[in-house]
């Protein structure tokens, strides 16, 4: 059985480890000891590490159980809207040290965030990840790293209903989490390497129309659907995947 680690075991990293639990192993890092006892209770190899977007004065140990790991799954931020370019390299040096040379399968979750607020259909072409300074720094130090940029992560609790939302004639760019894991999953068989996919469900609704499906509202207006839509096309052509969750519109059910 393979051994996968996820390095930030927050809403989306929770999830993961329910859906790869049965496959894998695992071992994971969180920032409470609380959390990580109970992780540890549960048969997830837990430890509590954080990674400070400033030069510590001794670099953090490495990670014991890396080396006997097949599979690395990072979701902890590492992009330019989270802290400055200098901050974002501090913080991958700590990163780098806690995993160390790592040779394994590697993940880690961008997101769409990268593409500007235009309306344009987005293919990773139009952004490449040479500009993007978190994802570059990493590839450039993991050459087989796959970066998977996600869109809104929804499902379960998340539901668009529940937040203050403008540009409601907007398309929405969501992914449901079952969808992440089920795309992992397929690479992780393919033993895909060094890709770079976005991750977004094929149907790009109005927020307006999500939110009147959650609400069980009848819609049938015709409207023209504004905004950007970041693609998942080159995903669904290499991996032949089939979405769980093509329609943010039923996420909820």
């Amino acid at each position: 059985m393979k051994k996968i680690g996820i390095i930030g075991y927050g809403w989306l990293g929770e999830r993961l480890a329910s859906s790869l639990s049965g496959k894998y192993n695992l071992s994971a890092t969180t920032t409470t000891e609380n959390k990580a006892e109970d992780l540890n209770n549960r048969g997830i190899n837990a430890v509590i590490a954080s990674f400070p977007d400033y030069q510590l004065t001794e670099p953090l140990s490495q990670w014991q159980e890396i080396k006997n790991m097949d599979v690395l799954i990072i979701t902890i931020p590492v992009s330019e809207k989270s802290c400055c370019v200098s901050s974002l390299y501090n913080r991958i040096q700590n990163l780098s040290a806690f995993i160390g040379d790592f040779k394994g399968q590697m993940f880690l979750m961008s997101s769409t965030g990268v593409y500007p607020d235009v309306s344009k259909d987005f293919t990773e072409e139009d952004i490449p990840l040479v500009s993007v300074s978190g994802e570059r720094m990493l590839r450039n130090k993991y050459p087989q790293l796959n970066i998977l940029r996600l869109g809104g992560l929804m499902g379960d609790n998340r539901l668009l209903k529940n937040y203050n939302v403008s540009n409601l004639d907007h398309a929405v760019n969501h992914i449901h989490y079952a969808d992440i894991s089920g795309i992992i999953s397929e690479m992780i068989e393919q033993k895909t390497e060094s890709k770079l996919y976005n991750v977004t469900a094929p149907i790009h609704p109005a927020k307006s129309q999500v939110i009147n499906a959650q609400k069980n509202i009848a819609d049938d207006e015709v409207l023209e659907v504004k905004g950007k839509k970041v693609l998942s096309s080159k995903l669904v052509s290499e991996l032949d995947y089939v979405f769980q969750h093509p329609d943010p519109r039923t996420f909820h059910l």
